[in-house]
């Protein structure tokens, strides 16, 4: 069955990077990849009452700029190496970029959102730009995958998945991990900030379950007592060499605690490591 990945763009560098790395990602693979790009004026917003309504040819010159851009795009991604398991679909189309999104996750049967942490503005102060968040946070019908800029595919030989046993796990969000943990033969790094022997009665039915899981995969469990969350994980990562990080994104646990900290740009994570940001099924 072919797999459906679906490529926001905002035409940046940054974005491109993460259509070359989908490509090479699941270069084995049958896949469509979808290229979608949204385009929106804000003074059209509902209950806009600051702005004028924007006249009828500021909407044609935004769709003709939309449409130039993606004719653009679509020329440059035919230069790349052609790939006979690959089908490549680019739309562009007026809206806000998450209401299009969760629209594109259901009507496509969206298995993966692959994206680039930073857009056009590509602040490096930040670890993460708004949009890359705001879909992670907000796009709920699967996972996504965030790439940072200038960051070439490499196969993946070992994930960190920290977790703090407490999520609902989504089975079908769960699998898409395993799969791309599967095809790389990536060993799991299952990160526990607390001692083994604190763990609840829920907890252990988590972890259990966790390990149902992965039960094909070459997994293990580590446990950082006495740190808090994103010492521990962005330290763990570093230590370790990690490809990817991959958690269940739980009320902003994930985020809040490790990717808003100045911790992040010390240790030069947000460069060098793809982000893959599950949702707790309670979301």
């Amino acid at each position: 069955m072919r797999k459906n990945i679906l490529i926001p763009t905002d035409f940046s560098k940054n974005a491109f990077n993460a259509i070359t790395y989908a490509f090479e990602l699941f270069k084995e693979k049958e896949c469509n990849f979808h290229i979608f790009h949204s385009y929106f004026l804000p003074r059209s917003a509902k209950g806009n009452l600051l702005f004028p309504e924007p006249e009828p040819h500021e909407y044609d010159e935004a769709a003709k700029a939309s449409g130039l851009s993606m004719l653009r795009l679509k020329d440059r991604v035919n230069q790349l190496p052609a790939n006979s398991n690959h089908t490549i679909f680019f739309e562009d189309k007026y809206g806000t970029l998450i209401d299009l999104l969760n629209e594109k996750v259901t009507q496509d049967n969206i298995a993966l959102i692959i994206m680039g942490t930073r857009g056009v503005t590509n602040d490096v102060k930040i670890a993460y730009g708004r949009n890359a968040v705001n879909v992670m946070e907000n796009v709920k019908g699967c996972p996504t995958l965030a790439v940072p800029a200038n960051f070439s595919y490499k196969k993946l030989n070992e994930i960190v998945f920290p977790t703090n046993f407490k999520s609902h796990f989504n089975e079908l969000e769960i699998n898409t991990f395993t799969t791309l943990a599967a095809q790389d033969k990536a060993a799991i790094k299952i990160l526990h900030i607390g001692k083994e022997a604190n763990l609840n009665s829920k907890q252990q039915e988590n972890r259990k379950l966790l390990e149902s899981y992965f039960k094909d995969l070459d997994y293990s469990f580590h446990w950082v007592e006495k740190s808090s969350v994103k010492e521990a994980v962005l330290t763990f990562v570093d230590k370790e060499n990690s490809d990817l990080i991959a958690f269940v994104n739980r009320k902003h646990w994930f985020f809040g605690s490790v990717f808003s900290n100045p911790l992040v740009k010390s240790l030069g994570v947000h460069s060098t490591v793809p982000v893959l940001a599950l949702h707790d099924t309670r979301n």
